[in-house]
């Protein structure tokens, strides 16, 4: 007698629900643009609120839907977790003491080797440095940063069927240093993090390059010429990729032992309730974990 094997069950949290998190989650459920072959498990109770007005009582109930989710991920009682967006401040007031979401798993899941990736449309960026002031993004930056988070970016495009990547290091100053002109971090720092990946990574197949100028590197990528831009800081990734998906980009942690995404937008508070908002965000979040679930397990 055969047995019918389990759906997966992947984790939604529905982020603030003073935000657009509530609707777009209901939306992409309803949608069926997704697979019908998982189960979805919306987490969290949700105090009342009216949409557009973030409270204490949201934020505590966004942080709780976090809690339970990495709980029960790392029970093994999900497959993987897709995140509904947070108002960062509002979390502050309440006590959350991580940057983001993606800091939170980490620590909750003892990992150390982590790194915000975001990919949509024909971009894929991997940051070696997130959420921190710009002003300190120079003396945070170090050989052996760039290094790992090029590893697991590698490892990311592999796992989505890129058997040989091709990655490029973005530089950090204007045309990359111009020959240390600009900048001296392109030779001192990022060069030598190249030469690594290349010696760790490239097999015949694979290719790093870099530093590469930061003004043309997103436009030769999204012309096909790399499969990834492993970029130094928050916004040098983030501007393109919302520019180029904005509507279809996700964010996923890289390193975690399970598979988490989210939206790469934010609660849009001032949309919140109006019937306005877009789910392709959070369909293309949900079809990643679901992807990434399937070739983990």
């Amino acid at each position: 007698m055969s047995m019918n094997t389990p759906k997966p069950r992947i984790g939604i949290t529905l982020g603030d629900c003073a935000g657009i998190g509530p609707e777009i989650v209901e939306l992409t459920l309803k949608s069926r643009r997704v697979p019908d072959s998982t189960e979805y498990v919306v987490l969290g109770g949700q105090p009342n609120c009216k949409p557009g007005e973030p409270t204490p009582e949201t934020a505590r109930a966004a942080a709780a839907a976090l809690e339970e989710a990495v709980t029960l991920a790392r029970r093994g009682e999900l497959e993987a977790i897709v995140t509904g967006p947070v108002h960062k401040a509002r979390m502050y007031e309440i006590g959350f003491r991580f940057p983001g979401q993606t800091e939170f798993f980490a620590e909750r899941c003892n990992i150390k080797d982590f790194a915000m990736c975001l990919t949509g449309g024909k971009l894929t960026v991997a940051l070696v440095t997130a959420h921190i002031p710009l002003c300190k993004v120079p003396g945070a930056l170090k050989s052996s940063e760039i290094v790992r988070v090029g590893l697991l970016l590698a490892q990311f495009l592999r796992s989505r069927g890129k058997n040989a990547p091709r990655v490029a290091v973005a530089g950090l100053n204007p045309h990359a240093g111009e020959s240390g002109k600009l900048g001296i971090e392109e030779i001192e720092i990022i060069a030598p993090a190249v030469q690594e990946l290349q010696s760790r990574i490239e097999d015949g197949k694979s290719k790093i390059v870099g530093p590469v100028s930061p003004d043309t590197v997103f436009h030769r990528a999204i012309e096909g010429e790399f499969d990834a831009v492993l970029c130094l800081y928050h916004d040098q990734g983030l501007i393109p990729l919302k520019l180029h998906a904005f509507h279809s980009g996700v964010n996923v942690t890289l390193g975690l032992p399970f598979p988490r995404t989210s939206p790469d937008h934010g609660t849009a508070f001032e949309i919140a309730g109006k019937g306005i908002a877009r789910p392709d965000s959070m369909i293309a979040a949900i079809n990643l974990a679901v992807e990434l679930a399937a070739k983990s397990s």
